[in-house]
């Protein structure tokens, strides 16, 4: 499973134009399932993301979760993620779970992590052509791959 977590300030995913899903102050998550994953990476994944510290304290460090700065999520489903580039010049997806069963684990990542006390998850539609806008927060953009914790 792999994740492009940004700290932004706001963020929104617009489908034909109509604002779908948004966020102030927290992380707009790229969310890519891969085959071999499960339940068990997602919420592997949600513990790490909403325990991750790159807010700043009173002392300008990056010190703090989401949770202590009492922020929101915009997760988006991005199967892109798992692109293969190592041969040629067009990505292979050949890694990505398959869509329904990655579906199930994005719903699931978004439910841990609102069960893990982030107050707002707002997501965007699953398989659509979406236009996501954000203002990163730093910028700060942090990458996660479960493999590094949970196949090892």
């Amino acid at each position: 499973m792999k994740a492009v977590i940004q700290r932004v300030s706001s963020a929104s995913v617009s489908v034909e134009g109509e604002v779908v899903g948004n966020c102030q102050k927290g992380y707009m998550i790229l969310f890519g399932a891969e085959k071999g994953d499960s339940e068990k990476e997602a919420e592997l994944l949600a513990r790490k993301v909403s325990a991750l510290r790159i807010f700043a304290d009173d002392d300008d460090k990056m010190n703090l979760s989401i949770l202590d700065v009492d922020g929101e999520v915009l997760a988006i489903s991005q199967f892109t993620l798992l692109a293969d580039v190592k041969k040629g010049n067009r990505p292979s997806f050949i890694n990505a779970l398959e869509p329904q069963r990655a579906n199930e684990l994005y719903e699931y990542f978004c439910e841990c992590l609102k069960n893990l006390g982030i107050k707002k998850v707002a997501k965007g539609i699953f398989g659509a052509d979406m236009q996501v806008s954000l203002i990163n927060d730093g910028p700060v953009t942090i990458l996660y791959d479960t493999d590094i914790w949970s196949k090892n």
